[in-house]
């Protein structure tokens, strides 16, 4: 046993096995003949833009295949199986989503600016952490810039503001509640006792889920949350919102936050931020504006106009790795007081936080501490390019999502149930014969088959009580004959299962 009065001896090192190879896996040299390998299997997934979906393995199948490769793991010395290392690319392509083919229009991620790829491969050889200065000094700095450039879109003053990088928006959404619910009620613990009424959030009915995981988190629970009624476009409706948080306040809720959204999942509604501001002023609520999907339409002088009123909000989020088509994740979390932020975490840990604040540290106002500098794959295409490469992109996206609208509206054999805000479309093909089909869902039905079939890739949602089929325009190569081309094969399949009237078939056809 170890004592001061009689200290264990120091143990002598062997010395390491001659033949140990560990040391090959860190050779430099396989850094270029790897990526070279990979460049050249990237090059060609990005240059197929043929209409194609997703391949779906059966995950019996594709346990089977990773077993495999498991057991051929390399125990020699040779510094690289290249032949091994193009079988997993290979496997990995042709199992992913093919976001740059023209089929895709399933999902709310996008094939990435190519660029980006590169500044991935720097962030991941470089290694180090960016919440603080010193371990990140270029990324430290590039938050602040970049912070800038969206305070000046945003009209903001400088100085008076903060932005703080977030591994994804459902972790910015946690963080920008805890802010609120620490700056309004700042003695959480003790204000129901106090207070005897329940703090509580106001949400859109279409809110992301992530807000409320995060309510759950932060221990106020989903059962305080209010979710305020949206009208046929999607939107928080004013007028039923206004009698909906009177009546939670009847009721013995507390009210101090309402969560909006710029660009909702299921259709990309953008809520009357501008109206909501007032609601919100007016009642003491903390404001955040949940906009993942449309808060970069920042960027468009084309698209900012949508969101009109987030300027005025406390707090906003959006993903930069959605439609700025960026590699995941990173998202901005804005705060328009520069003091919000460091309401929001407990810190005290010498080991990492100096006694002296440094401004440029970003550990003091995020949760991460082993934070990828996420914000350097913005960086360099916003350096090499301009704000303008996203801008133009996003005005493209949105272009083409209006005119599969109006594709829509003349079509007699569909029902479009919304005009598109951003770049997302629902609608349902409507065939006659399938209404007599009980039991079965019949959107669904056709999703899957487009799905089995292999040639497109498009998602589901529900709308308004009602089963949809929902578009995602993220591949700027996507033109109109493309969604012909997917209403042609909606028709096609939609006019098999609704001929067959024997349900079971109809799933299988």
């Amino acid at each position: 046993m170890y004592s001061l009065e009689n200290p264990a001896q120091p143990q002598l090192v062997e010395e390491l096995d001659p033949s140990s190879n560990f040391q090959d896996a860190f050779d430099a040299q396989i850094l270029k003949k790897a990526t070279s390998v990979a460049i050249e299997k990237l090059k060609d997934n990005i240059s197929n833009s043929n209409p194609r979906g997703l391949k779906l393995l059966s995950p019996d199948k594709l346990m089977t295949l990773v077993e495999a490769f498991a057991k051929r793991n390399s125990t020699s010395s040779a510094l690289l199986d290249t032949q091994l290392l193009e079988e997993i690319i290979d496997l990995y392509t042709a199992t992913g989503i093919p976001v740059y083919s023209t089929g895709y229009m399933g999902r709310q991620f996008s094939g990435v600016i190519p660029i980006t790829g590169l500044t991935d491969l720097l962030t991941s050889m470089m290694s180090q952490p960016s919440s603080f200065y010193e371990s990140a000094q270029l990324p430290s700095m590039v938050e602040k810039v970049i912070a800038k450039e969206f305070g000046d879109l945003l009209g903001w003053k400088h100085g008076t503001y903060d932005m703080v990088t977030t591994s994804g928006g459902s972790l910015a959404n946690i963080t920008a509640i805890l802010t609120a619910r620490n700056s309004k009620i700042p003695d959480f613990t003790n204000f129901k006792i106090k207070r005897k009424t329940i703090p509580a959030i106001a949400v859109s009915a279409d809110v992301h889920y992530s807000i409320k995981r995060a309510v759950g988190i932060l221990g106020i629970g989903e059962n305080q949350i209010i979710p305020l009624p949206i009208n046929d476009k999607g939107q928080i409706c004013m007028s039923q919102a206004e009698n909906t948080l009177l009546e939670a306040e009847n009721n013995g809720y507390h009210v101090f936050c309402l969560v909006a959204t710029a660009g909702t999942t299921v259709v990309g509604a953008i809520d009357p931020l501008e109206e909501l501001t007032a609601l919100c002023k007016q009642k003491d609520y903390w404001f955040h504006i949940d906009g993942a999907h449309g808060g970069s339409f920042l960027v468009s002088d084309t698209l900012r106009s949508r969101l009109k009123g987030i300027e005025l909000a406390d707090s906003f989020a959006l993903d930069a790795h959605k439609t700025m088509f960026l590699p995941a994740s990173c998202t901005l979390l804005f705060y328009k007081d520069i003091a919000s932020p460091k309401k929001t975490f407990y810190k005290e840990a010498s080991y990492i936080f100096e006694n002296e604040s440094n401004n440029f540290d970003g550990g003091e106002k995020s949760f991460e501490c082993t934070k990828r500098p996420m914000i350097m794959n913005l960086w360099i295409p916003w350096v090499l390019y301009g704000k303008e490469i996203f801008a133009q992109k996003l005005e493209a996206l949105c272009n083409i999502a209006m005119q599969a609208y109006n594709e829509l509206t003349i079509a007699s054999d569909f029902e479009c149930l919304h005009q598109p805000q951003t770049n997302i479309l629902c609608f349902r093909y409507q065939s006659e014969d399938a209404q007599y089909m009980e039991g079965f869902d019949f959107q669904i039905a056709i999703r899957n088959k487009i799905k089995e079939e292999g040639k497109f890739f498009i998602s589901k949602v529900e709308v308004q009580g009602k089963t949809a089929l929902r578009v995602v325009f993220m591949n700027h190569e996507i033109n109109i004959e493309h969604f012909r081309s997917l209403l042609d094969e909606i028709r096609s399949i939609g006019q098999k299962i609704a001929s067959n009237n024997n349900i079971e078939q109809a799933i299988t056809i």
